[in-house]
């Protein structure tokens, strides 16, 4: 069983969305797997950028913390990755809200960091922007994805 999202359109646009909305302009792809989604790649970058910070200093001490953020930046990806591959349009848009809100848990966490003077002002702001960035992604092909199921 396909993806309707791969079954929903004519065969000339099959497996077409918008995946970039950085630019303010559509562009249209062919997805096949879901390391073409943007929103995926994106929030792959947030969790290499959320590792990266979790290994240092008195970060990588904080157990606790440190595993809640790892493990919310891991959700993000692999929602995206499990809701591609759910066979159906609303499942995929469950999944991508999932990965909403695990963007939403990183973006908590980064604060309790800061506040405890695991990272600067900088590297908050970075990684912050990143995964708000995954999250506009992830609005978008919900948005994308409710309208090609209405």
């Amino acid at each position: 069983m396909k993806n309707d999202l791969l079954t929903s359109w004519p065969v000339n646009q099959l497996a077409c969305q918008p995946v970039s909305w950085k630019t303010g302009k559509l562009i249209f792809m062919t997805i096949k797997r879901f390391e073409d989604i943007e929103g995926w790649r994106e929030a792959r970058k947030l969790t290499k950028m959320v590792y990266d910070i979790a290994r240092k200093g008195l970060f990588s001490k904080d157990y606790r913390l440190r595993d809640q953020i790892t493990a919310a930046s891991v959700s993000t990806m692999s929602n995206i990755a499990e809701g591609f591959d759910s066979q159906s349009n609303p499942k995929f848009i469950r999944f991508l809200g999932y990965s909403r809100r695990s963007c939403s848990e990183v973006q908590s966490c980064l604060y309790v960091a800061l506040d405890q003077s695991y990272i600067n002002q900088e590297e908050f702001n970075e990684i912050y922007n990143q995964a708000k960035l995954t999250a506009k992604l992830c609005n978008g092909l919900i948005t994308y994805l409710k309208k090609s199921v209405s």
